[in-house]
């Protein structure tokens, strides 16, 4: 295994994801509503970004200045060509954590993301970390972190352990003949994975006790093995308890700032109302974030973190709350009014949800303040809109916007980048996210429909004439099983499919700055 100096499979390449959570304009609400100063993001950074499509859609959909590094080679060129694709002027190397932590070239940051790194890496790399935020980032700045949580990741130690000294093992006798280093990889922990699922199969004492893992360890069989490789198979797993990265961020300099998931922020749909009155109760904010974390049996943690926060007086917090902007990215018909929290599915109440959604529904971009004026017959309070809000906003219903001159800012880079991003659908469908340069965030949006836009960017202006050029592209491919096999039957599906694209979901994207 090519384990560089952090332990981490380095043979499989990692998945084409993308992270909303490391998009700056995402904490703005989350801290509002601790009643916390929010820091103008002009220089970020992300520590392990993969292959970089979530910093180059951040750097390309705002104005701030990204920098970043992963140790893996092939994901840093990537990244990097990306960057320069979208003329962002990104600077993303290749370097260890060790390496890049230790550069004196590198500005001050007022944001620096981690995502999937913190439980997948060392001891020290962790402390080279902590470290480096703690000299780097401004006062005021923020870091988002994500990890695997205890108590919910418990009943998979042993699991994992199981399977990765199987993979240990099974590299003793493996053979090297005829196949890459990768194929070697992909089949060690497939073979692991099933080892696992045998074991389980003789009903072992562990499994009777914890009668849902079961089920856990069987629909491994249906992830990839991409992201089976990096979540189980580094050498470092290491699922933590709240407590434990408040120790280390703590040392750095940094309070607690909130959750970076919007859900958790209305305990309604998280906790029972006893649950509720219990953390409620519990002013030390460890004790009171490991009893939420037993309660919901949390198993993944996204949690935002300041450097010398300041706290917002009740005028100023409500100020900024009302300056807040955000804009429907999804049809009004298709809005379902149902959340699910930790508690299962909640159905939201129509008579708070559907005036905002209809003030909404011209997919401007509209402050909370215009919100509020627009309900005020409805005697809808701003507390009850920023929780409205907040849940659409976890739901993928509504997205945080910029202000217009940020979003004017972006626009050329974004641009930029998706006729890039949609360019690479010919050849086939890794990268499934464009840019909004109003959101800054990524949007999903599939192969099919970037071969629609790029039709679009090429001078097609018709519904027929982007299906007619889908269709060439995708003619000589593979159809899954179950899938129209003769050309009549592929025309009509994408035809079908160009029209609605047209009336459905192109206004919307053009609102939000794409196409």
């Amino acid at each position: 295994m090519s384990e560089w100096d952090t332990g981490y499979v380095g043979e499989i390449a990692y998945t084409f994801g993308y992270c909303d959570e490391l998009n700056p304009v995402r904490l703005r609400l989350p801290l509002l509503r601790a009643g916390l100063a929010v820091p103008d993001v002009r220089v970020a950074c992300e520590l392990g970004f993969g292959h970089g499509v979530s910093v180059n859609v951040h750097a390309a959909g705002s104005a701030s200045q990204w920098y970043g590094t992963d140790f893996n080679p092939s994901h840093a060129s990537f990244a990097q060509q990306l960057a320069d694709c979208s003329g962002s002027h990104a600077q993303l190397s290749g370097e260890s954590f060790s390496a890049f932590c230790q550069r004196d070239d590198l500005p001050d940051f007022d944001f620096i993301g981690l995502h999937g790194t913190w439980s997948w890496i060392s001891e020290e790399n962790r402390a080279l970390i902590a470290d480096f935020i703690r000299r780097k980032l401004k006062a005021g700045g923020v870091v988002y972190v994500s990890y695997n949580a205890q108590p919910g990741c418990a009943t998979m130690l042993p699991v994992r352990e199981l399977m990765h000294a199987h993979f240990r093992s099974s590299a003793m006798s493996e053979s090297h003949d005829g196949i890459t280093p990768e194929e070697r990889l992909q089949t060690r922990i497939r073979a692991a994975v099933e080892f696992a699922q045998t074991v389980f199969a003789t009903q072992p004492g562990y499994a009777l006790v914890n009668p849902l893992l079961a089920e856990r360890v069987d629909g491994m069989s249906g992830e990839s093995l991409n992201y089976l490789a990096h979540e189980y198979f580094n050498r470092d797993w290491q699922p933590m308890f709240f407590s434990q990265v408040a120790s280390s961020l703590g040392a750095a300099g940094l309070t607690y700032g909130g959750s970076a998931d919007y859900r958790d922020h209305i305990d309604e749909v998280n906790l029972t109302s006893s649950q509720r009155e219990l953390v409620a109760s519990i002013a030390d904010t460890c004790l009171r974030e490991t009893a939420r974390d037993l309660c919901v049996n949390r198993s993944f943690r996204r949690d935002y973190w300041v450097k010398e926060p300041r706290t917002l007086s009740h005028e100023e917090q409500q100020a900024a709350l009302r300056a807040h902007r955000v804009i429907l990215a999804l049809p009004s018909a298709s809005v379902v009014l149902k959340v699910r929290g930790a508690l299962g599915e909640t159905s939201l109440a129509e008579g708070l949800y559907d005036p905002i959604l209809d003030v909404l529904s011209s997919h401007r971009a509209m402050t909370l303040r215009e919100i509020e004026e627009s309900v005020r017959d409805r005697s809808i309070a701003l507390t009850q809109i920023v929780t409205a809000v907040t849940l659409l906003i976890s739901m993928g219903v509504l997205l945080n916007a910029q202000e217009e001159a940020r979003i004017a800012d972006a626009r050329p880079s974004a641009d930029r980048l998706n006729a890039a991003i949609c360019e690479r659908a010919i050849e086939g469908a890794d990268i499934q996210f464009l840019v909004s340069p109003v959101s800054s965030s990524g949007i999903l949006m599939p192969r099919i429909p970037q071969l629609f836009l790029l039709a679009k960017m090429r001078g097609m202006q018709r519904p027929d004439q982007w299906a007619e050029f889908a269709e060439t592209t995708v003619r000589m491919e593979p159809r899954p099983m179950g899938s129209p096999t003769d050309s009549t039957s592929v025309a009509g599906e994408l035809a079908a499919k160009a029209e609605r694209f047209a009336k459905v979901h192109l206004p919307i994207l053009e609102a939000l700055g794409i196409g």
